[in-house]
């Protein structure tokens, strides 16, 4: 049985030296793995640092939008307002020469929104609409008092000068940007749907939609209002005079108004009588 060798001196030496490189490599190995780790870890917390800044930013921008969200709602409330308070003046300076016009326009105004909601008709929005209808007889403060109040019926003369209101008031808003959308009210209110009405001889659809709410409006107004000629008829005498003229008026509109009771119309009037 032959005998189990003995290492030499030398290759003991060999191995120790082996081992050590062995060891020194290794422990660069994971020095070079810490630093990357490091590395990693520095960079990792680089983009937390980066993206909370840019949280932080983005929160901030967005109530800075919030801010000046609430701020631009103030100032067109505000701005509405204005224009309201201007239309409304406006408006007064017709109604103050006449006593029986008085809240005339509050009324067709509050009439013609309700039959714009119960007509479906597309029209402007109801700011604008609301400007218009107050606006509608704006033309009048340039008819001669000896017209406008006259008792009795006008001559062709008179009435020539009379139907003129609606060109003379668009000419007045027409350099006004906010009562732009006024304008097309104001020159056709008083277009017929059979095309016998004036300034244009518009007909049908070819006269705008709101005006076409308008000239119902209008015309329940006067009926149930006092005037210098005729005494006011009640809401029911009203809807049979309305309904006969139906040639005047738009049938979505008459439509319209068959739908609204003699209720809320009174309640409407009552609120502004």
């Amino acid at each position: 049985m032959p005998k189990p060798t003995t290492a030499s001196a030398a290759e003991l030496e060999e191995l120790r030296a082996q081992l050590e490189r062995e060891r020194a490599q290794s422990a660069r190995a994971i020095a070079r793995a810490q630093r990357e780790l490091g590395e990693l870890r520095e960079e990792l917390e680089h983009h937390r640092t980066d993206n909370a800044v840019k949280e932080d930013q983005l929160d901030r921008y967005a109530a800075d939008l919030r801010a000046t969200s609430r701020r631009e709602r103030q100032r067109t409330r505000e701005l509405a307002e204005s224009y309201m308070s201007t239309v409304r003046a406006l408006a007064g300076a017709v109604e103050a020469r006449d006593a029986y016009t008085a809240h005339h326009a509050d009324r067709v105004t509050a009439y013609g929104i309700e039959l714009a909601a119960a007509s479906g008709l597309e029209l402007v929005e109801e700011l604008e609409l609301e400007c218009a209808f107050l606006l509608h007889d704006i033309g009048k403060v340039a008819i001669p008092d000896g017209i406008l109040f006259k008792a009795g019926s006008l001559d062709p003369q008179e009435r020539e000068v009379m139907e003129r209101h609606p060109v003379i008031g668009e000419e007045i808003i027409s350099e006004i940007p906010f009562l732009e959308p006024a304008r097309a009210l104001v020159r056709h209110h008083h277009e017929r749907w059979d095309g016998g009405g004036y300034p244009d001889g518009l007909s049908g659809e070819g006269i705008p939609p709101a005006a076409r709410v308008f000239a119902l409006a209008d015309a329940l107004d006067a009926l149930t209002s006092d005037r210098p000629y005729r005494a006011a008829v009640g809401i029911a005498q009203a809807r049979e005079v309305l309904e006969r003229a139906q040639g005047q008026f738009d049938p979505t509109v008459l439509e319209a108004f068959a739908s609204i009771s003699d209720e809320r119309i009174e309640e409407i009037r009552s609120q502004l009588t």
